[in-house]
């Protein structure tokens, strides 16, 4: 089921721009960096509940979330996503590693792929994931941003950055 439109669309303002929070009564279904949006705000107990947990994040007080989520995509990139959030407040992981939790190195690509799909910023961290150099690449809403998230959690865990 294709939902075209979402009966709540709110905005959270956080260190590093605007966040767009969009949602039905039940799911978060979209939760994405937007500098430029200016449409209406209509926001619910869950809007409202995910910008309390950002807030938290932001202030170093949460390390992971606890919202009803849920996005379109292919059951491979529903796994791919369902990985991502296993990875630790503070940590990284690089591709190649993600691909080997599907016991296979070749998927490397296909799991780039599918953490460039994900629309639910942050709380799928999908900027936790890295090249197997160490280098910062992909990321839909900007390597400074990425950059930025992996630097703040690495200070706030008190743990070393783990680009190799």
């Amino acid at each position: 089921m294709k939902i075209v439109a979402f009966p709540f669309i709110d905005v959270f303002i956080s260190p590093l721009g605007k966040i767009i929070i969009k949602a039905t009564k039940d799911h978060i279904h979209q939760l994405y960096f937007d500098d430029e949006f200016s449409s209406v705000i209509s926001e619910s107990p869950l809007t409202k509940k995910a910008k309390q947990q950002l807030a938290e994040y932001f202030e170093g007080k949460r390390l992971q979330f606890d919202l009803p989520l849920t996005q379109e995509g292919t059951a491979f990139q529903q796994q791919v996503w369902e990985q991502l959030t296993h990875v630790p407040f503070g940590e990284t992981l690089s591709y190649l590693e993600l691909a080997l939790k599907f016991n296979d190195e070749n998927l490397v690509r296909a799991v780039a792929g599918a953490n460039a799909k994900n629309k639910l910023a942050i709380v799928v961290p999908c900027h936790r994931i890295i090249a197997t150099d160490g280098k910062l690449t992909g990321y839909a809403w900007g390597l400074k941003r990425k950059s930025w998230l992996l630097d703040f959690e690495a200070k706030t865990s008190g743990k070393k950055l783990s680009l190799f």
